[in-house]
């Protein structure tokens, strides 16, 4: 088959999927049914590969046989650990999750999961929150008259690096607005401690506002990713497809 034909065909039916799929915008409809259905299919046969090819291979199976390098390689030979092989009935035990009857057998391996997970979530979550806490101590006191932070283009190194361990002006009022936002929003979260201060429910009500504000920018962000996706499909249909390939030849 001309290759030039079948690249038009394949991008067809990628148009065909396309607008199958955004078709749902109207109502629901068989013709988004049946695309809906076959991306189903095809992200479920590509997960098992993905799961051979990007996980079990490189963590079991290779572990299990080892790696003997290639001739003139330079990579170093792995030795293969058979005690990988019990890890195989373990995963085995998930699937009696089908069976009433033998359905208990799937817990163990639920457990075994949820154990190591917790327990490296901790690790996770200090690696990820630990350096937030840290640079949420910030300093409100300027150590400079200056205003603005000026610019270290073509300073020394050593001047550049006095200049930066400054705190200015401009400075000690961001670390204060942020201290003000984290305060008040972290205040907001005190469900536990009846609030009878007038200052201190002041600051949950600044709190609850401020978060507001970061959830509406997120939704924000969201809603311009769905449009991100959509500018790039309505441009594969009428410029790269209809303009391009159908029209203009490729």
């Amino acid at each position: 088959m001309d290759p030039e034909l079948l690249l038009k065909i394949k991008m067809g039916v990628g148009v065909l999927a396309t607008v199958g799929l955004y078709s749902v915008l109207y109502r629901e409809n068989k013709f988004y049914r049946f695309w809906e259905h076959m991306f189903l299919g095809l992200a479920a046969g590509w997960a098992i590969v993905a799961l051979w090819t990007e996980s079990l291979h490189d963590d079991w199976y290779v572990k299990i046989v080892g790696n003997a390098p290639e001739a003139g390689s330079t990579a170093p030979t792995t030795p293969g650990y058979w005690a990988y092989v019990l890890l195989l009935p373990i995963g085995i035990m998930g699937y009696f999750v089908f069976s009433r009857k033998h359905n208990w057998l799937s817990r163990i391996p639920i457990g075994i999961i949820l154990g190591l997970w917790s327990g490296q979530q901790v690790q996770v979550w200090f690696n990820r929150y630990g350096p937030q806490m840290a640079d949420s101590i910030k300093p409100i006191l300027p150590t400079t008259s200056s205003f603005f932070r000026p610019g270290t283009v073509g300073m020394s190194p050593t001047d550049a690096a006095a200049a930066n361990s400054q705190v200015y002006v401009s400075d000690a009022i961001t670390n204060i607005i942020f201290l003000i936002t984290l305060l008040s929003a972290v205040s907001y979260f005190l469900f536990s401690v009846e609030m009878k201060n007038k200052f201190l429910k002041n600051m949950t009500v600044l709190g609850r506002m401020l978060l507001m504000v970061g959830f509406g920018a997120i939704f924000g962000s969201t809603v311009m990713m769905r449009f991100t996706l959509l500018i790039d499909r309505m441009y594969f249909i009428f410029i790269e497809f209809l303009k391009n390939g159908l029209f203009g030849g490729t």
